[in-house]
């Protein structure tokens, strides 16, 4: 039997100090404390500390210096999807093929885990969404799609899984299907499987509910041009 030596990630200084002091609370050291603590220049760590600023690990404010965040996985998988989109937007047919995966894979997992709470705002995201769609002059429910899905999703325990479909709606109003209408029909079809779902949910039928789940998201791949 070949056994194999265990090696540790290649990370940074500044993000291995991260990872080991976890369970500080407050602001981090200064940077000339922590340049010294750890044995590399100042100029070294700012570069680090700049790549931990963007994966969204640590803020740095003016007053109150640097200061650890709770872990996100979003940021990391936004800046890598957002020079994707640059590069070619047809990657987001791609990212949303990903999504949409996910969260048939995770619905039955995600539903049961909602509260009672989280059900009564279900519903009024849905009351909402039609009441702009509804209304004297119809307005495109985005917002309230973004909301519905990520609060059915929200009680997970799993940063990638929010992560990963977080970035999605970023994705979404980048290349700006957040001011897509498609027409009256379109939009009372979509949301008509958002109430379903949200029914489905609420009656404990979450068969029923991912079947319209699934059924609403092959409407995007073949919407209206």
């Amino acid at each position: 039997m070949i056994i194999r030596e265990r090696t540790s990630p290649q990370i940074s200084e500044f993000l291995r100090y991260l990872a080991s002091h976890e369970e500080a609370e407050g602001s981090l050291p200064s940077l000339i404390g922590l340049s010294r603590e750890l044995g590399i220049s100042l100029a070294g760590l700012r570069e680090q500390l700049e790549v931990a600023r963007a994966l969204g690990l640590v803020e740095v404010r003016p007053r109150t210096g640097m200061r650890r965040l709770v872990y996100s996985f979003a940021p990391a998988v936004k800046q890598s999807l957002a020079y994707a989109l640059a590069i070619n937007q047809s990657y987001f047919e791609k990212y949303s093929e990903l999504r949409n995966h996910i969260e048939a894979a995770y619905w039955d997992e995600a539903v049961t885990l909602l509260t009672e709470d989280d059900k009564r705002e279900l519903q009024a995201i849905i009351t909402r969404a039609f009441d702009k769609l509804r209304g004297s002059l119809t307005q495109v429910p985005h917002e309230e799609h973004r909301k519905l899905h990520l609060l059915i999703y929200s009680r997970l325990n799993n940063p990638f899984v929010t992560g990963l479909l977080e970035a999605y709606w970023e994705a979404y109003e980048a290349v700006g299907l957040n001011l897509y209408a498609g027409g009256m029909d379109y939009l009372e079809e979509v949301w008509g499987f958002h109430k379903t779902m949200v029914q489905s949910i609420c009656n404990g039928n979450y068969a029923a509910g991912r079947k319209a789940l699934v059924t609403h998201i092959d409407l995007l791949a073949n919407r209206p041009s």
